[in-house]
Order: C-alpha cells, then structure tokens, then sequence
C-alpha cells in the first residue's frame, strides 16, 4: 500500500484489501505474520453478528475484531482472543468485512461449513471464555506474588 493512502482510501479505490494482522486479538483464526485476511468494501446493508469487521477506533487504529452484538444504532464488537467487549462501533468506523483469509497459503471463505461452524463456537462460548480469562489472569497474579514473597 503506498505511503499516502490509507485503509479507506485503499478499499474505497480498490474494493477489497489483502492484509496481515498485529496482535493476538483474533486467535485462533487469525495469526500473526502467518495468515493473510480479505476485507470487501462495506455496502448499504447492516452488518451481522458474527461479522469480522476492520473498523477505525480513533484517532488513527484500525481493528479487527468480531461483531457479537448488533443493536439498532452501533454494534458490540470482540476479539476472539479478547475479554473486554468494545461498544458504540458506528457503521461509519466500519470500513469493510472479512470475506476470506489465507492459512498456510490456502484461501478460506467464511461461506465454509468449518469456519460457520468456527464462528457459531466463538459466538456461543463467550462468557465461559471470559470468564476462564479472568480466572487464569487472577491465578497468574496471584503466583507472581506469591514467588515475590518467596
């Protein structure tokens, strides 16, 4: 991508943007500096939950993270790695959904039985995945004070 254009100018110009991701926020699916995702420009319509959208959380990052809930004037947004739910995602900060991603040099669609199936899990298991966050976070502090005791 040249110096001088962003995100939006990028998928406004050329209607789709292969990237690679930062960050741990969308493991298991997406993994940094392997996996490749293919975000379409956005259309008219309402995103979806279960949607993984790019969006603009300012001044100047971009995310890509997971619509969990859509209410009737922004959506809740989550990694799939992640605890802490994001809230007030306008449609105008969202700049395009994934519709493919690339693991080990093979395109997958988000039409596939396995990544639906993928998604359904993610979608279903969140506040157990939290709260095993939490826990394990709790528990992991609570040993580093412990060895600084000892």
């Amino acid at each position: 991508m040249a110096d001088t254009m962003n995100y939006e100018d990028y998928i406004d110009r050329y209607g789709t943007l292969t990237y690679s991701n930062v960050g741990t926020s969308m493991l298991p699916l997406i993994r940094q500096g392997k996996d490749l995702f293919v975000i379409t420009k956005k259309g008219r319509h309402r995103f979806k939950r279960g949607d993984v959208v790019l969006y603009r959380r300012p001044p100047k990052r971009y995310v890509l993270h997971r619509i969990v809930e859509v209410r009737p004037k922004d959506y809740v947004i989550l990694g799939d790695n992640c605890i802490s739910k994001e809230y007030g995602i306008l449609d105008s900060d969202i700049l395009g959904v994934m519709t493919a991603f690339f693991r080990s040099g093979k395109e997958h669609s988000i039409n596939e039985r396995g990544y639906r199936l993928y998604t359904w899990v993610i979608i279903h298991t969140i506040p157990v995945r939290v709260f095993f966050k939490k826990a394990l976070m709790k528990l992991k502090r609570a040993a580093k004070k412990l060895l600084r005791r000892v």
